[in-house]
């Protein structure tokens, strides 16, 4: 004849009420979105800034830079470049450069276009501005581009794209056949979705867009040699540029 045995008496469960639900905080695997969006939304622009130096004289990276019209040709997502308006002739070379350019980018199926504002200090600085961003060039370099009252709200248009865009190209020579290249960017998007999603390529930016331009540099000097032993004002203008 069996025996039953007594099975132990089973604790009762405790209640929702008398549990510390913060005793013991679980890890996760995904990072909290907002913890990444916060930094990107706080409206402070992104800032990067690359150097090289180019074995040429300035003319032919100068003539480059400035030739926005150009840029869709060589610059990674860059899908058209067009300059919408043109400064004064300046003092030195008698020339127009760019004043106003319109470009349009596409990144991952997205296609934007932007306007910026644009001032030469031929042979030396080519600025970009946009969004929020103010020009701080000296007013006597870049009288031949705009009035100072014009200068100050240049950049006040609202932007889809970007809330906030500086670029400013810089040239200062090493010797008679080099050059010290710096570019500095300073960018913001009004969108805080693109902000996340260029957060991992942002800082690649300006490496990629000075890598484009030495290759440019390179193509156009292999083309045509004489362009380095041309002064900046005997380079015929660019394409669109008003005569």
């Amino acid at each position: 004849m069996s025996t039953a045995k007594l099975l132990p008496r089973s604790r009762p469960l405790p209640s929702l009420s008398r549990l510390n639900l913060h005793q013991s905080p679980r890890r996760t695997f995904l990072p909290n979105p907002s913890a990444i969006l916060s930094p990107l939304t706080s409206g402070a622009p992104q800032t990067l800034t690359t150097t090289r130096t180019l074995p040429y004289p300035s003319t032919p990276i100068y003539t480059v830079i400035s030739d926005i019209q150009s840029y869709s040709q060589f610059l990674p997502y860059c899908l058209s470049s067009t300059v919408t308006k043109w400064s004064a002739p300046d003092k030195t070379y008698n020339k127009r450069w760019p004043s106003e350019g319109k470009l349009e980018v596409g990144w991952k199926g997205i296609t934007e276009s932007f306007t910026t504002r644009v001032f030469c200090i031929p042979g030396q600085v080519v600025e970009s501005i946009g969004g929020s961003a103010v020009s701080s060039l000296p007013s006597h370099a870049i009288a031949h581009h705009t009035t100072e009252q014009e200068r100050r709200h240049a950049g006040e248009e609202e932007e889809r794209l970007l809330s906030h865009l500086l670029s400013r190209w810089e040239l200062t020579p090493l010797g008679q056949n080099a050059m010290k290249v710096t570019l500095a960017l300073e960018f913001a998007f009004a969108n805080p979705i693109y902000s996340a999603l260029s957060a991992g390529a942002a800082p690649k930016v300006a490496d990629i867009m000075v890598k484009a331009f030495e290759d440019r540099v390179r193509e156009v000097v292999e083309r045509d040699p004489g362009l380095l032993r041309r002064r900046l004002g005997d380079v015929e203008a660019g394409a669109g540029c008003p005569s």
